[in-house]
């Protein structure tokens, strides 16, 4: 259950890290939530422990007056009839992810020619947002680049000197996130996301991590499966359906 937890504290860590330079994070008695207007990302809201109708009645109330969509993600760790309550109340699931995590004993051999490069200027902000909009289908502000934390890399992928995707890597205490993998289309279906991967394990066992975690797509899946992770908890997203 600990890592589990470590997987939930970094992943919203991020979130927080993310908005805490714009005062976008709120926290508020039953939720927290990031509000980044121009950004579809983090922009989340998500509950402190197991919600109940009153909990979910607040959340309604902050999600309709706030002038920027927000995701809800929610963790199966308390109770399994959770999400189901979510439904009933006018929920729409929007998509699921599943919570893994490794605990590192190897390093791996690394793809000559692949490299990630740490974003430290505007140019490659801009080239980030770019590269990540063409790999996921949605818009990350390169603004948020701009105010970097100590504790989260974003990482431009690049083969032979040509940029081919993003990755984030977060840390919190002994825990390694890693976040945001993806390779734009036309590079895809070349093994490039498994030596990125590789990568980001390397240098979390160079920082001594004592767990690396993730939220994956069930598509996704099998590549960190492959790689030695855990499959470990499940995570359902939903939007609250707007009324007509």
């Amino acid at each position: 259950m600990s890592n589990i937890k470590s997987n939930i504290e970094n992943l919203t860590s991020l979130w927080r890290t993310a908005s805490e330079p714009f005062d976008s994070y709120f926290s508020e008695t039953d939720f927290n939530y990031s509000l980044i207007e121009n950004s579809e990302w983090p922009n989340r809201l998500w509950f402190h422990n197991d919600i109940n109708e009153a909990k979910i009645s607040l959340a309604k109330e902050k999600i309709s007056s706030t002038p920027t969509i927000l995701t809800v993600p929610y963790w199966n760790i308390y109770n399994s009839n959770s999400f189901q309550l979510l439904e009933e109340n006018g929920f729409t699931l929007k998509f699921e992810q599943i919570g893994m995590s490794l605990k590192p004993n190897h390093s791996f051999t690394e793809l000559s020619g692949l490299n990630l490069k740490k974003v430290s200027t505007k140019k490659e902000t801009e080239l980030w947002s770019v590269l990540f909009s063409k790999s996921f289908g949605y818009f990350i502000s390169p603004i948020l680049l701009n105010k970097c934390q100590e504790n989260t890399n974003y990482y431009i992928v690049y083969y032979n000197n040509e940029a081919i995707g993003t990755a984030i890597l977060h840390i919190t205490n002994k825990t390694v996130g890693i976040h945001s993998v993806g390779i734009i289309p036309k590079q895809r279906r070349k093994g490039y996301a498994e030596q990125v991967m590789k990568l980001l394990i390397n240098q979390s066992i160079e920082i001594n991590s004592d767990y690396i975690t993730l939220q994956s797509s069930n598509m996704g899946k099998d590549l960190y499966l492959k790689l030695g992770f855990e499959e470990q908890f499940t995570i359902k997203n939903y939007a609250l359906q707007q009324s007509v």
